[in-house]
């Protein structure tokens, strides 16, 4: 191996220890502060170990409330953001190709947009119409923008699809709806999945666009907000912590299960 390889392998190592310690270190940070006495989210200095933070978790009603209202409304912003999302990738991918650019810029301005604006223009039309802020608005401004991940990801895993499989299900006489759930929806299944999953990550995480359409409804993200102006707990980092196992585990059986259905085929 001569020199400029071993350097540039090197110089790759460097970027790559780099790249996953600033990812994963914060995270380690958080999961740390869990554990100390400091009533203050912090690892320095450190004045002993312990588990009360998790007694205060659970004992935290307010949040354990925020933390529901979170989950209801990513829920629903699945149901509404992957059929559409879905639709609009299934649109998109049948137009033209001149036609296919113009209404793809349309299609992904809402990612272009601050979540601020979202949430304002939201509010301010469905004003009009007598709807003050709640749950509706909520699952309506966050899917705004959260269809356009759906699609983005449909519309890479069609460009894989084989559109002579269509073909030859119609010529053997199979309609156009059972073309769609016996072969594209199989094929499509996988990208569905992880845009589902997405969709709620997304859902849970967003506090711009939530801020402004809420109403008296308080999701997570707001509800630590306010607790960051009141008085953070270790607590928190608790339920992060909580939260990052419950991921961290769901993606290993995932992808144990995909291994083991792969070795059956």
């Amino acid at each position: 191996m001569s020199m400029a390889d071993r350097i540039l392998r090197g110089l790759f190592g460097f970027y790559f220890a780099a790249f996953f310690v600033y990812l994963f270190a914060p995270l380690v940070i958080m999961a740390a502060a869990t554990f100390n006495t400091s009533r203050f989210p912090t690892v320095t200095p450190w004045r002993g170990t312990t588990l009360e933070w998790f007694n205060q978790l659970a004992a935290d009603t307010g949040m354990w409330q925020a933390l529901w209202t979170s989950f209801i409304v990513a829920v629903l912003v699945v149901l509404v953001s992957v059929p559409i999302g879905t639709a609009a990738a299934l649109v998109l991918t049948s137009l033209h190709a001149r036609a296919r650019s113009f209404m793809y810029a349309v299609m992904v301005s809402p990612l272009l947009t601050p979540g601020v604006v979202i949430g304002i223009s939201t509010l301010v039309l469905w004003r009009q119409l007598g709807v003050g802020g709640g749950l509706f608005l909520i699952v309506l401004a966050q899917s705004t923008f959260i269809i356009c991940y759906v699609m983005l990801m449909v519309i890479a895993r069609l460009q894989r699809f084989d559109r002579t499989q269509e073909e030859a299900a119609i010529g053997l006489g199979a309609s156009r709806f059972m073309v769609f759930r016996r072969v594209l929806l199989p094929f499509l299944k996988p990208a569905l999945i992880a845009a589902g999953f997405l969709a709620v990550l997304q859902s849970i995480e967003n506090y711009n666009t939530t801020l402004f359409v809420r109403g008296f409804e308080t999701p997570l993200t707001v509800f630590i907000a306010t607790k960051v102006r009141t008085g953070l707990t270790p607590a928190v980092n608790a339920l992060a912590l909580i939260m990052i196992a419950v991921t961290i585990v769901g993606a290993v059986i995932y992808e144990v299960v995909r291994r083991r259905s792969e070795r059956q085929r």
